[in-house]
């Protein structure tokens, strides 16, 4: 098979590799913690989306209002909490390449 894909043949395998080694003590190139917070945003976004569409006829602009402001709620709480730890990760490798310490 042509791997000039994407998505081709070995690229499937390399990433199901990376997965599995999640469970594992071996290092992964995926962040466990990264992809357990995702299935959790993506649990809850299921949620809020089949909420809407099961009520949407009986709310009104208030309870949309509302429902708005939880989703960029949360999405603001992820985005900071990523760049916390981006800068949390950042600071460690500073220290470490810091030959005075």
């Amino acid at each position: 098979m042509n791997n000039k894909y994407f998505f081709g043949w070995s690229n499937i395998k390399w990433g199901i590799k990376q997965l599995i080694l999640l469970g594992t003590s071996k290092p992964s190139f995926f962040s466990k913690k990264r992809i357990e917070s995702g299935i959790a945003f993506l649990v809850a976004q299921f949620g809020m989306v089949y909420f809407l569409t099961i009520n949407i006829e009986k709310m009104d602009t208030s309870d949309i209002c509302f429902w708005a402001a939880t989703e960029f709620a949360v999405a603001g709480y992820i985005i900071s909490h990523i760049q916390k730890e981006k800068q949390n990760q950042q600071s460690t490798t500073d220290d470490t390449k810091d030959p005075t310490n």
